[in-house]
């Protein structure tokens, strides 16, 4: 980690929403929690997946606007940036790419813009959620509105490098182990877990993937009832690189955690227990 401004460490926040059917409702909710965070000190927020647009019926016409450039919800992120002076980690929105070959499809898409509103960066989701679920929803199937991405994707912050990730790519560790190997200091995970799998294995893999690599993991969830099929785990949280947890949401709702990425602490756990010089496979 290059150490400037960022010494003395960085707080971070991971925002906690209840998004609903309503684009407009989502965005003032996520307007008010940005603000929010931002007034309590931190420098980048991370938003949940699907903050803005939860209803699959909805996610090719608005990915086709956001493609386009005249989208509300990058128009909304940019604005928020600009406003608040805060790097801002987009959660995940519906993206249709100006070429693809999926055009029955979208990509979800996360978008980090800087303190002035400038996109840096895109990573798009990788690993699809395919699987049945012993809840009122029953089945969910990603694949059918959305293509995989296949692109790993670190970019600087003033937190340190930031790998990124979305929800259920959780579940494949190797993803964490390419974005240590550029670079990432810290991951953040927008996410939606659903509220029998969260429980079963949210907090479990968040502190995996940070002590398996000696790195923050910044996760910030939907936690709530959606709609009423669909309930989400909640309980955001920041886990520093040794696994400990430095702040969690403790239940569902609205809301943010925040904690200090101090960049001694990733050293001090680096050096002290060099796991990354250790492998041998």
């Amino acid at each position: 980690m290059k150490h400037s401004d960022a010494d003395r460490g960085v707080s971070v926040a991971a925002i906690q929403m209840v998004s609903g059917e309503s684009l407009q409702d989502n965005l003032t909710e996520a307007k008010a929690l940005l603000e929010g965070a931002a007034a309590a000190g931190a420098r980048v927020a991370v938003l949940p997946e699907n903050f803005a647009i939860l209803k699959t019926a909805q996610m090719l016409a608005q990915g086709r606007r956001e493609g386009q450039g005249d989208g509300e919800i990058r128009a909304f992120l940019a604005l928020q940036a600009r406003r608040l002076g805060l790097w801002i980690v987009g959660g995940s929105l519906p993206y249709a790419r100006p070429s693809t070959e999926a055009p029955e499809r979208v990509r979800a898409s996360c978008f980090v813009l800087d303190d002035s509103g400038r996109e840096v960066a895109r990573y798009d989701k990788i690993h699809l959620f395919d699987a049945t679920v012993n809840d009122a929803q029953g089945q969910y199937r990603e694949s059918d509105t959305f293509e995989p991405g296949d692109q790993v994707v670190t970019v600087a912050t003033p937190a340190g490098v930031l790998g990124l990730a979305i929800c259920y790519d959780l579940r494949f560790p190797e993803l964490f182990r390419g974005l240590r190997e550029r670079g990432a200091d810290w991951v953040a995970l927008p996410s939606a877990f659903t509220y029998m799998t969260g429980e079963a294995h949210w907090s479990p893999l968040i502190r995996a993937r940070a002590i398996e690599n000696q790195m923050w993991m910044v996760a910030a969830g939907q936690g709530g009832l959606n709609s009423p099929r669909r309930r989400t785990y909640g309980h955001s949280m920041v886990v520093d690189p040794w696994g400990s947890v430095l702040a969690e949401k403790d239940d569902e709702g609205r809301g943010w955690v925040s904690a200090t990425l101090d960049p001694t602490r990733l050293d001090e756990v680096r050096q002290r227990m060099p796991v990354w010089e250790h492998r041998r496979l």
